[in-house]
């Protein structure tokens, strides 16, 4: 075993000894990138100086790094896919990636990873683009410090930022990507991180990830996209420190969940959504310290929820707190600052001497009639949801706050 190592550490420092390095530029030897490439070794450094490169097909099935001097512009001139890579431990850096190619029928990308282990993509401009940064069946990536912009228009002819398929123990780290399809998009992806990524002004979602599971995302912030932030049929997902903004719209919400289970959503903050979390089928989720704020409506649950726990959560000012159509199934609200609550504490323990319901009738009666919802600051609405809360017939009337809180919580992220 001790030889075989030895023998591979040998076998590394020879190829970094050995490693070369080709200069492209319109006085150099080198003109193109696709000649350095075709030149290059395992091992060895691609130089591309500023100046604008009309390449395309560029394909790399070599250990390679690649390196932009003062940001080089590769233009794809609406060809087809610019970078792909075929091989492990690769890096590219410090260009910029314009005019990838569109198609209804092929994902052409900026950059395309497929089958690699331990690469680096980091420091690309990427604009105008179909796919971005697209990677499938890969391990050991990141993929940090890029930005990622185009003008999708509609669905159809637009692709996503960062696009991953079948990989593991990637991390995703400080990418701004705007005006694409999907900003963040992952598919049977697991183990991997998300963090310190603004995602906004995006046609569909800033984040989507579907069969995904144990993976971490957090220090996010998604920002006046379309539809959110959708998290569909996974497990084991950690959510915390992330702001979900400004996300409005018919069918709009900060944070979708589609039969999601054991989960972590701690820290976040939701605010002026048109819903701050939408859940439905989702169970064993434990919804903590997170703050909703100005939403329309703060939570909506479906159905089909179990076990779920919302505690030391702040519900601030949202036009109605929680939305609620289907049967308590184990689900409790405990230790909640409602900023409606009326309540008193006459021992000053910090807890409200009487329960709290949150749901109120009125958002029963929208949810059955959305037409009513320009009734929501009439005086007809406070007479109902006071008849229902000293009497309730219609709401769930177990689903209370026994212990709400006379404070709001505060953290680092609020």
């Amino acid at each position: 075993m001790k030889k075989k190592a030895l023998f591979i550490l040998c076998l590394f420092s020879f190829l970094f000894i050995n490693a070369k390095q080709i200069e492209v530029c319109t006085t150099c030897d080198v003109r193109t990138i696709k000649e350095a490439v075709a030149l290059a070794e395992d091992g060895d450094e691609i130089l591309i100086k500023s100046g604008i490169y009309k390449e395309h097909g560029i394909e790399i099935d070599k250990s390679i790094h690649i390196i932009g001097m003062d940001y080089p512009v590769i233009d794809g001139e609406f060809k087809e896919t610019i970078f792909k890579f075929t091989s492990d431990n690769f890096s590219i850096k410090g260009l910029e990636i314009i005019n990838v190619g569109q198609s209804y029928t092929k994902d052409f990308a900026a950059i395309l990873v497929t089958k690699s282990r331990g690469f680096t993509i980091e420091n690309i401009r990427l604009k105008k683009v179909f796919f971005g940064i697209l990677v499938e069946k890969s391990k050991g990536g990141i993929i940090s410090n890029n930005k990622v912009s185009s003008e999708a228009v509609s669905q159809a002819n637009s692709g996503n930022g960062i696009h991953l398929w079948h990989c593991s123990n990637m991390t995703v780290f400080s990418n701004e990507l705007t005006g694409l399809r999907d900003g963040i998009y992952f598919e049977f992806v697991k183990k991997s991180k998300v963090y310190d990524n603004q995602s906004f002004a995006n046609l569909r979602y800033g984040l989507h990830f579907m069969f995904s599971n144990e993976n971490s995302y957090y220090n996010n912030v998604f920002k006046d996209n379309g539809a959110g932030v959708a998290i569909m049929f996974s497990k084991f997902v950690k959510m915390y420190n992330n702001k979900f903004e400004h996300n409005w719209g018919s069918a709009s919400y900060g944070l979708l969940l589609k039969e999601i289970y054991d989960a972590e959503i701690e820290n976040n903050i939701f605010e002026q959504n048109t819903i701050g979390i939408s859940v439905d089928g989702s169970t064993r989720i434990n919804y903590k310290s997170n703050t909703f704020l100005r939403n329309g409506w703060a939570i909506k649950i479906i159905g089909a929820c179990y076990e779920n726990i919302f505690t030391e959560n702040n519900f601030l000012n949202n036009a109605l707190d929680l939305s609620y159509n289907s049967k308590i199934n184990s689900n409790r609200f405990e230790r909640n600052f409602w900023s409606e609550y009326a309540g008193y504490d006459l021992d000053k323990d910090g807890v409200g001497d009487i329960p709290y319901r949150p749901v109120k009738l009125f958002s029963y009666i929208v949810h059955n009639t959305p037409e009513t919802i320009v009734l929501l600051r009439s005086m007809f609405v406070d007479i109902i949801n006071f008849s229902e809360k000293v009497s309730p017939v219609f709401t769930p009337d177990k689903l209370i706050d026994s212990n709400p809180l006379m404070k709001r919580i505060y953290d680092s992220n609020q």
